[in-house]
């Protein structure tokens, strides 16, 4: 009969100094390597292979203890499971009850902010992108920011929504949009559960309808009988001529101010007459194509021969402003902040801002063409009917929009008279 409980903890201490695998009995052995470490192993056989188990070191383990763990693996060989893979089993389940309790624990505000972290391309600048998460550290936060996101429901919603869905249905708006675009987030990594679309459903009801208090605040556009007027006061104003020609070609194509500000030489081909503005410059996040009219031409003709002046004349503005490649750079060599046009609206005493411009030009085409509404949209760069709709439309009509820019450009030019001219072609 085989022996048992071979090792003392005296013989141990004589043994423990000595390199190799020292038998208790019943596959249990001290494993002494040659760098002096002593650890307990059980050798078993399951399935028809032998597998050594680790069951701590000598230092942790006593004997006794160490004879008790052999038994009740043991007792597991016997039931048909292997020790070892059912040791990684529980590993693999602790690791993942502990992820699921630090995923549990993640507050509102720390989804917010990760959200908006890795989204940080999505936005089109960097006001937009601030504005994104203020509205929620304003409004949200407060609420329900130190809230794990799992436990954020309809009442910490309308907590924070009703003291402003009236008075300020617009921010409001947005806002249940913010915490719905987080609380998504939130269940796409596992930090809450998601919730279905009746969800926010529910919120709208309970908070009510605010579209009687919402005041929609168009911008303010210049009549179209009046444009021609407005336009021969901006050229007699003291605004640079740099943002006198910008101007009147964001007039001219109906874009808006940031794509204006923002044109580059390399937008345009070598004759001039085709504006292609990247999507990472438009609101959409699509390419647009600008067919340009003889006098949009005439305005960057006028502005390349400035920028030729400013070489002559050399400086660091005229060395900027050929590194930045813009077309309408400010004195600095550098793009005009979103104020620019806004403040010589100011000055000249026009209510008018310039993105109005555009509801201008499409007040214009319903009013005095016979344009299809949907050229005119696109002219704006504006989406056109659902995505089956555009799958099937496309073509932007670059061609035919060619001769409605120039037919804008003759209504302006022919309600002053002859324009003076800013520039001519070479």
């Amino acid at each position: 009969m085989t022996r048992h409980n071979l090792l003392t903890i005296t013989s141990i201490r004589n043994k423990a100094k000595k390199p190799g695998y020292h038998l208790d009995g019943r596959g249990l052995y001290l494993r002494v390597a040659p760098g002096g470490s002593q650890a307990w192993i059980l050798r078993y056989s399951f399935l028809g292979r032998t597998r050594d188990m680790g069951l701590g070191s000598l230092a942790d383990v006593s004997l006794a203890r160490a004879r008790e763990r052999a038994q009740e693996h043991r007792i597991q060989i016997a039931e048909g499971i292997d020790p070892i893979q059912h040791r990684e089993q529980k590993n693999i389940e602790l690791k993942t009850t502990a992820i699921q309790l630090e995923q549990a624990s993640v507050t509102f505000k720390a989804c917010a902010e990760e959200y908006h972290k890795e989204h940080a391309d999505d936005w089109k600048n960097a006001k937009h992108k601030d504005q994104w998460i203020n509205t929620l550290t304003t409004y949200a936060f407060p609420h329900f920011g130190k809230l794990p996101v799992r436990e954020v429901g309809k009442r910490e919603i309308l907590k924070a929504l009703t003291p402003i869905w009236k008075e300020k249905a617009e921010t409001a708006d947005r806002l249940l949009q913010r915490i719905r675009k987080v609380i998504n987030y939130g269940a796409a990594k596992d930090y809450c559960r998601g919730v279905d679309s009746e969800f926010w459903e529910q919120v709208r009801i309970a908070l009510g309808a605010n579209e009687k208090a919402r005041k929609v605040e168009h911008h303010p556009s210049c009549p179209h009988p009046q444009i021609g007027e407005l336009l021969a006061q901006v050229h007699a104003s003291t605004a640079t001529a740099t943002v006198q020609l910008a101007f009147e070609f964001g007039v001219l194509t109906a874009t808006r101010s940031g794509e204006i500000r923002g044109a580059r030489w390399s937008e345009f081909d070598t004759s001039l007459r085709n504006w292609t503005i990247p999507a990472e410059r438009m609101k959409a996040g699509r390419e647009h194509r600008v067919p340009l009219s003889n006098r949009a031409t005439e305005l960057l003709w006028a502005a390349r021969a400035l920028q030729a002046e400013r070489d002559a004349e050399g400086g660091v503005s005229a060395d900027a402003a050929r590194a930045s490649d813009l077309v309408f750079p400010s004195p600095r060599g550098k793009k005009y902040s979103d104020m620019v046009f806004t403040q010589l609206l100011r000055r000249l005493g026009q209510p008018h801002t310039m993105h109005g411009f555009r509801a201008t030009f499409r007040t214009w085409g319903m009013d005095n063409t016979q344009y299809a509404a949907e050229m005119l949209e696109f002219a704006l760069a504006h989406l056109v009917g659902d995505q089956t709709v555009r799958a099937y439309a496309r073509s932007d009509m670059v061609e035919k929009r060619r001769q409605l820019m120039e037919d804008w450009a003759t209504y302006i030019k022919g309600q002053t008279g002859e324009m003076r001219s800013k520039g001519s072609a070479p």
